[in-house]
């Protein structure tokens, strides 16, 4: 099954000013480029001068900028630590012009990682984090916040990267808040493995293969496999929907007991950095402008296969989406159970 080119333009159209609400963990990216020529005298390592730095907004304020990138409204709802890193990533929020709903908090530093390239090459990445279990009061705080938020929210991304953000008590507490809304926005997850239990009866779950495996405790080399894992964290959670992102094989959608499979469009993989962010995002945007499920993952599809192409956590503009949409041939989607 092929959709027409002309509906995934026009659903890449509709994307432009609709709502999304990102929560999760929130972090800086930090990117120090630079050139290797010569290896240490002190040790067995590269002597790497570094030209430039670059940040980006990190984690889940990834999906917020690939929303903004794409033309969507985008707010953030995280936890940063009252330093320099945390200001740094205020104002990113800024330029992205992504609505900052970030906390700050006295007791823990802003979760920082850092990548050393030489040549386009990556050398080594470095973390600088506290990842224990928030608070009572960091939660109340971050409650307070979406709640402040969720209003005129119709699709909410929970984007967990296992810092601490996400809990039992967060989540009892975000269903509470939803519960009493006249229209209960969609909940999208991109979960952690660690976490998986604590997405009870979520709209979409947006698991990689290996992060499918593991939240399945399967193994995941075949398709048959593949789909044994989905079936399985579909009963455990109760979802009504999964994506898995299959890498260089494309997406696995299981949804209203069927079994879709959409196989990738990208011409090259450079570097896979955020390329789930940018598929939930991508969907979040869709579902959010009334798309149906099935389409919007395809849009993601397109979206993913520009975010790989690029070096580091890229976004898709809606330009180059749309020059991928005219010039990629349509993925073949094909019906696997």
């Amino acid at each position: 099954m092929i959709f027409p080119v002309s509906d995934i333009l026009e659903l890449l159209s509709s994307l432009a000013g609709k709502r999304v609400l990102v929560v999760g963990d929130v972090m800086l990216d930090a990117y120090l480029f630079g050139d290797a020529e010569r290896l240490s005298p002190e040790a067995p390592v590269p002597v790497v001068r570094i030209a430039r730095e670059k940040h980006f907004i990190g984690g889940a304020g990834n999906v917020a900028r690939n929303v903004a990138a794409m033309g969507g409204a985008a707010t953030l709802v995280g936890q940063v630590g009252r330093d320099a890193e945390g200001e740094t990533l205020d104002a990113l929020l800024r330029k992205e012009n992504i609505v900052s709903g970030l906390v700050t908090s006295n007791k823990r530093r802003t979760v920082v990682k850092t990548r050393l390239l030489a040549r386009s090459q990556q050398l080594v990445r470095m973390d600088r984090e506290d990842a224990g279990v928030f608070t009572p009061e960091e939660n109340s705080n971050l409650l307070a916040a979406v709640a402040r938020h969720l209003p005129g929210h119709e699709v909410v991304v929970l984007s967990d990267y296992a810092k601490g953000f996400m809990s039992a008590e967060f989540m009892r507490g975000l269903h509470e808040l939803v519960a009493d809304m006249q229209r209960p926005p969609l909940l999208l997850v991109d979960p952690k493995p660690a976490n998986i239990a604590l997405y009870d009866k979520v709209a979409l779950l947006t698991p990689n293969t290996k992060e499918a495996g593991e939240c399945a405790g399967l193994p995941v080399r075949s398709r048959d496999e593949i789909l044994a894992a989905g079936r399985a964290i579909l009963a455990r959670t109760r979802s009504s929907h999964l994506l898995t992102t299959l890498g260089p094989d494309g997406m696995a959608l299981f949804s209203d007991g069927e079994v879709w499979h959409i196989p990738t469009v990208a011409q090259s993989v450079f570097d896979v950095t955020g390329a789930g962010d940018t598929v939930i995002a991508t969907l979040a945007l869709s579902l959010a402008a009334g798309g149906k499920l099935l389409p919007s993952c395809v849009l993601a599809n397109y979206a993913a296969g520009i975010v790989v192409a690029s070096v580091g956590a890229a976004t898709a503009p809606p330009a180059q989406i749309k020059e991928a949409i005219g010039i990629l041939p349509a993925p073949d989607i094909t019906r696997w159970a």
